[in-house]
Parts: structure tokens; C-alpha cells; sequence
């Protein structure tokens, strides 16, 4: 951190731990100058927002008016996924397919939040179970490629199984918790996208021992092809179109379903604690929480200096570390020990093994121009 190379963006937090990350002539960084210019098209926090969201939900009521459910909700029971659910029954006033998809990594507490948001919602939950035994063996592939986006084996099962559902039941709607306001930064060299079904089998072929029989997949083809085009599935973001405020989401779910805040983003689920509070800043220098902070900021939620407060406070006490690592460790079917040696591998990149990546750009910008169609009617 105190290299002479080292910088950090004038405005946000983002720093030189993206490796690519560019700076302006004012020391403004390249995720913040993107992410401002983006927001016209992409954020809409006020009456316009309303009044888009209103048609949109008009939209969904109307064509799916015949079926069961008009919309299909992926519920983690984390803050977004849980207040997305709240928005969309209550406010948006649809019939939503809520589903969770437990791919073997869920607290207790995110469990009881999921009970809570559905009980007092009065919505039938669908909870679909990824065989263990495969999601485990994907898992210690991923480990044992020395990748730094450890959550694509359960995002890839999460969305793979949110199709099928949605497939199944008719629904041609989904909606997502993504949003401008807490997540608009977030750089690409720190991950890779989950739906490459490509990358996925490369890196299990080379490092998997057993076969992906009952894990849930979804190719490019289907992704974009047959649920996209063939069976006319849109996905929406309603919290794009709303003063959508991290704070003010936590007190809404708290007072009215006795939802608990887990401490961090993503960290309903175990796995995403320890993977995001140690493994990425341990093996790679990458601590995400710069990125969610610099989109609180860019989205007037907090100010530069309450971030930098923030990125100094400790998230994981070292105890804490210790007994994550070994619980993940020991559902992994590793020694303590062995995981150590497997996280001091070599880093590797995403692009070190066979992927789509160019087909996904191509799919990415597809999906906008719908999107745009979509919003123009």
C-alpha cells in the first residue's frame, strides 16, 4: 500500500488493487467516471423511476394474467433478494414464483429471514436442493484452479435452476435484486461472469473427480436463445427504479418481518463470508468491500470519508478467520492444513482457462437492446 505505484481514486475509494483500473487527469478512477455517466440510463431514483416501474409492473400483471405466478424472485434472504421480494408484493402488487436455491452454505439466520419474509408475505417458498456431493466436487475444483471467483458454482446452480423453474411454470418475467445503488462498481478483473457453462466444465474437467450429473446448468445458447428469445423470458432490476437506500432497506425488513442483518454483503450464505473476507484479500489483494463502498458513494449514500473509516474497521476478528477457514475446510473434505496449502497456490485468472467470454459480450448487449425495447413501449 505504500509503493510509490500505488493510487487511489479522488472520488471513490477504488484503488490500485484492480489491477487495470485508470485514472483521469483530476486522479478520478475509471469505475466512478463510468458509473456516472451510466446513471441517466440505468437509475432512476425518482418520480420518473416511480412512474416506469408502475408501467413496467402493469406490464407483468397483463401477460402473465393466466398463469399461477406472473414473475419469478431468486430469495437468498440477504438485504437485496429479501426487499426485492417486500417491492414486488407489496408495492408492485404482483404474484411472484419466489424460489431459493440451497446450494449447501446457508446460515441459520438466513434461513429464519427467508421464513420470516415469506410467512408475513404470505407466499409459498420453492426450495430447490443442488446435490452436495457435485456442488462439493465443483467446488474444490474451483479451489484447486487457483480462481478468484470462488461464488460461480453456486451462482451458475442458482440461475441454471431459476430458468428451469421459471421454464416450467410459464413465467416469462424475473426479477433480480441487482442494482445501481449498492453494487454499480464492481471490477471485471476481480471475477468473471457465472454463466459461462464453457469455463464451468473446463475448469471441473481438469480438476473435478466426480461427474455433474444432477447440478443444475444453463448454456449460451439457452440462455440467450431459447429462454431469451424463443420462450420471450425478460429480466428486470425494479430497484433500479426506486430511491433504493441500503440503510432505509434494512429498517423496512427489520421493523416489519424481524429480518436480521448478517454484517455484510452476501454473508447469508458462509461460504461468501469467508471467501470474500479472506480468501479474495488473502490470495489476491482484492477486497470487495472497497468496490460496495465506492457505489455508496457514487450513489450518495455515504461520503468518501466514511468509506475510508469503514475499510479501516475490522470486518473478521483473526479467531473468527480461523474457525471459517476450518468449517469450510471440513465441508470441503479437507485438513485445515491442506485448504491453507491450496489457497498459497499460485493465483490464476479466469481467462487461463477455456471460456465464451467474447459470446457473452455479444449476449450482454443483446439483452440491453431488449431492454431498451422493452422500456420504449
Amino acid at each position: 500500500m505504500n509503493q510509490p505505484s500505488y493510487r487511489i481514486c479522488r472520488r471513490c475509494i477504488m484503488d490500485t488493487s484492480d489491477p487495470v483500473i485508470t485514472f483521469d487527469a483530476e486522479g478520478n478512477c475509471n469505475h466512478c467516471n463510468t458509473a456516472l455517466e451510466m446513471a441517466p440510463s440505468v437509475w432512476f431514483p425518482d418520480d420518473k423511476g416511480e412512474k416506469r416501474l408502475g408501467e413496467i409492473a402493469d406490464r407483468i400483471k397483463k401477460d402473465g394474467r393466466k398463469n399461477e405466478y406472473d414473475c419469478i424472485i431468486g430469495l437468498s434472504g440477504g438485504v437485496d433478494s429479501s426487499y426485492l421480494t417486500y417491492l414486488a408484493k407489496v408495492k408492485m402488487g404482483l404474484r411472484p414464483l419466489v424460489v431459493h436455491v440451497d446450494c449447501g452454505w446457508n446460515s441459520e439466520l438466513a434461513v429464519k429471514n427467508i421464513e420470516n419474509i415469506t410467512k408475513h408475505l404470505s407466499i409459498e417458498l420453492h426450495t430447490f436442493v443442488v446435490n452436495w456431493e457435485e456442488m462439493k466436487d465443483l467446488q474444490r475444483a474451483f479451489f484447486r484452479a487457483s480462481l478468484p471467483d470462488q461464488d460461480i458454482p453456486q451462482d451458475h446452480a442458482i440461475f441454471a435452476a431459476l430458468y428451469k423453474y421459471a421454464s416450467k411454470n410459464k413465467v416469462r418475467y424475473a426479477l433480480n435484486g441487482l442494482n445501481y445503488s449498492t453494487e454499480i462498481i464492481l471490477p471485471v478483473s476481480w471475477g468473471y461472469q457465472a454463466m459461462d457453462l464453457c469455463h464451468l466444465r473446463s475448469v471441473h474437467r481438469q480438476f473435478g473427480e466426480k461427474p455433474l450429473r444432477d447440478y443444475p446448468t444453463v448454456n449460451f445458447f439457452e440462455r440467450y436463445i431459447y429462454y431469451g428469445f424463443i420462450q420471450g423470458m425478460t429480466i428486470f432490476s425494479p430497484l433500479n427504479y426506486i430511491n433504493y437506500k441500503k440503510e432505509e432497506a434494512i429498517d423496512i425488513l427489520s421493523r416489519e418481518f424481524g429480518w436480521s442483518y448478517y454484517g455484510g454483503k452476501h454473508h447469508e450464505s458462509r461460504f461468501t463470508k469467508f471467501f470474500q473476507n479472506y480468501y479474495l484479500p488473502h490470495k489476491f489483494g482484492f477486497d470487495k468491500r472497497r468496490a460496495h463502498l465506492s457505489s455508496l458513494i457514487i450513489s450518495g449514500q455515504i461520503s468518501r470519508d466514511e468509506a475510508l473509516d469503514a475499510m479501516n474497521s475490522i470486518v473478521c476478528t483473526e479467531a473468527e478467520i480461523n474457525d471459517d477457514l476450518e468449517y469450510v475446510a471440513k465441508k470441503l473434505d479437507w485438513e485445515p492444513q491442506e485448504f491453507r496449502d491450496i489457497i498459497a497456490l499460485p493465483p490464476k485468472r479466469h481467462m487461463d482457462y477455456r471460456n465464451i467470454d467474447f459470446l457473452f459480450n455479444t449476449g450482454i448487449k443483446l439483452s440491453r437492446m431488449i431492454r431498451k425495447v422493452f422500456r420504449s413501449r
